[in-house]
């Protein structure tokens, strides 16, 4: 029986077909465009299971409202042919999430884990899923399950870093980004992996040189996995107060590449964002990202990005800002019973705050952020990407002239950002009206 290009078995399949499936595979772990081949392979094989499976799976990744429907064709069509145990479960998997059961979804990749320890595509899937429930210890154990069957690959290493790294266990992560980095030295997810772990031990310099050398090795690489490690370079350059980078860094590398994806959206909102929060003046860049993210209105798919949209849309003083909430409304009265409690007590008052924030309603964003604050965690992103909402509630409190919140927040940040130039400004200021109060 043929294999892939890790060694599992594949079902009927053809030369061509194989490249796909290998392409998507490849392209999956290591971030690349490539990835998307197998929509053709599909296309021009419908008697191939694990195409079509790993096509429908292309299409859920979108993270958008009519995904399923483009992914329930490729469903239809891998029912239809000859599966092995493996592909078996996978179909199983992508009918669950079609459907939105997520459990079932991960129950489905344990059990192909489990029973298939080199299909790493089916470790970083349960990662991702993981990943937008905040559940950073699951993410960390799948990939210690297969950790010894897949010593030499380097993208193991790579999501093992990024788990490690959200348990803040952050000498590991960086033993385990390095490790990646000496088997591959392009593997993006480690090299974003160790950006992180020096974002989190203020190692601000030093990351803006790491992610500057590795920055050569981005090419072909999707545009999440472009756009959101130049997104972490930035943040760099915010805090050594270098706002030319970090327009150049907007600009160029951030937003404009694929404009109309979620997670690309998503970091033109968070960048801008805090490009604001450190005094930096945007011009006329909302109108363009809330242009692109107008047809969001009622997406309410993962709430992490619908945060952010709504952020996005309201800063532009976009109408569809209140469609949007509106909308979040009611996916908290709504959603099934694993998505309610995130959505009624964490998400909506999210929503509400970084509305009132979006509006300069600082009383307002006061209120609901430090409401929401605590279980943030629970609607996904990892931390760099859900600081941006600590970011919002002290910029709230600045703005309310709440002086001595505010130093104490700023205090707390400074323990892993010591040197960063607006936090030490608005420091200063802080400081400064305290003394005259």
């Amino acid at each position: 029986m043929p294999q892939d290009a890790l060694g599992n078995e594949v079902s009927r399949t053809t030369d061509a077909t194989l490249q796909g499936i290998d392409d998507f595979v490849a392209g999956f772990l290591g971030y690349e465009t490539k990835a998307t081949n197998v929509l053709a392979a599909a296309d021009a094989d419908p008697a191939s299971a694990l195409a079509n499976i790993y096509a429908g799976f292309t299409w859920m990744f979108l993270e958008a409202p009519g995904a399923g429907e483009r992914a329930r064709a490729y469903l239809q069509a891998a029912r239809a042919a000859d599966v092995n145990r493996r592909e078996a479960l996978m179909l199983h998997q992508l009918e669950r999430w079609i459907a939105d059961d997520i459990p079932a979804v991960q129950s489905l990749g344990e059990a192909i884990v489990e029973q298939f320890p080199r299909d790493l595509a089916s470790v970083k899937l349960h990662q991702y899923f993981s990943f937008n429930r905040g559940d950073a210890a699951s993410m960390l154990r799948i990939a210690q399950k297969v950790e010894a069957a897949n010593a030499d690959n380097p993208h193991i290493h790579g999501m093992l870093a990024f788990g490690y790294e959200q348990m803040h266990q952050l000498e590991k992560a960086e033993a385990a980004a390095r490790r990646a980095l000496e088997l591959k030295p392009k593997e993006p997810w480690a090299q974003h992996a160790l950006a992180h772990v020096m974002l989190s031990t203020g190692r601000v310099r030093e990351g803006v040189e790491f992610l500057g050398e590795a920055q050569r090795t981005w090419i072909d690489l999707n545009s999440f996995m472009y756009t959101h490690n130049w997104w972490h370079k930035a943040l760099f350059h915010i805090s050594l107060g270098d706002n030319q980078a970090v327009f150049e860094a907007y600009d160029n590398h951030v937003w404009g590449i694929e404009k109309d994806y979620s997670q690309d959206q998503v970091g033109a909102v968070s960048l801008l964002a805090r490009m604001e929060v450190a005094g930096l003046d945007v011009g006329n860049r909302w109108e363009d990202v809330a242009m692109h993210v107008q047809s969001r209105a009622r997406d309410t798919v993962q709430p992490f990005l619908t945060l952010q949209y709504l952020y996005g849309l309201a800063r532009a003083d976009y109408a569809e800002a209140d469609e949007l909430i509106q909308a979040i409304a009611a996916k908290a009265q709504s959603a099934d019973a694993f998505d309610r409690l995130v959505w009624r007590d964490v998400a909506l008052p999210a929503a509400r705050g970084v509305l009132a924030h979006a509006r300069r309603d600082w009383a307002g964003a006061v209120h609901w952020l430090t409401i929401a604050n605590p279980r943030l965690a629970e609607i996904g992103g990892s931390h760099a990407q859900r600081d941006l909402f600590g970011q919002l509630l002290l910029d709230a409190h600045l703005k309310q002239g709440h002086w001595a919140i505010a130093e104490t927040m700023l205090e707390m940040r400074r323990t892993w950002d010591p040197d960063g130039v607006p936090l030490n400004r608005a420091l200063a200021e802080a400081r400064a009206h305290l003394a005259a109060a």
